[in-house]
């Protein structure tokens, strides 16, 4: 049984599909591949933050997005948050939002 891919919720899912055409289509190659193969494909795709928190890295011409997500009983991947990057480093505040989301799914 493959992974499913699911959204946080609708506003989680437009950020995401409101990226730069290159940059979403980077994340959609990601996330076919995690569909089949598992959410732990790698440093260059994705990277874990540790309490179950993990990020898609997805990079094209117009920059660099991030979407952190955790995963679920049933093979279910959640995309907690997403954004573009616009410094070198994942601004504290983003990450906050996605251990929330976290916090509040774990929570039930």
């Amino acid at each position: 049984m493959d992974y499913r891919i699911e959204f946080y919720n609708s506003s989680v899912q437009m950020t995401i599909e409101e990226w730069p055409p290159d940059i979403n289509a980077c994340f959609t190659r990601i996330t076919a591949m995690m569909i089949k193969h598992g959410p732990n494909l790698g440093m260059l795709y994705t990277k874990a933050f540790g309490d179950g928190l993990f990020e898609i890295r997805a990079k094209g011409i117009d920059g660099i997005g991030r979407a952190f997500f955790c995963t679920l009983a049933n093979k279910r991947i959640i995309i907690l948050h997403g954004l573009i990057k616009k410094t070198q480093k994942t601004p504290v505040h983003e990450l906050k939002i996605a251990k929330q989301r976290l916090k509040e799914l774990e929570r039930g």
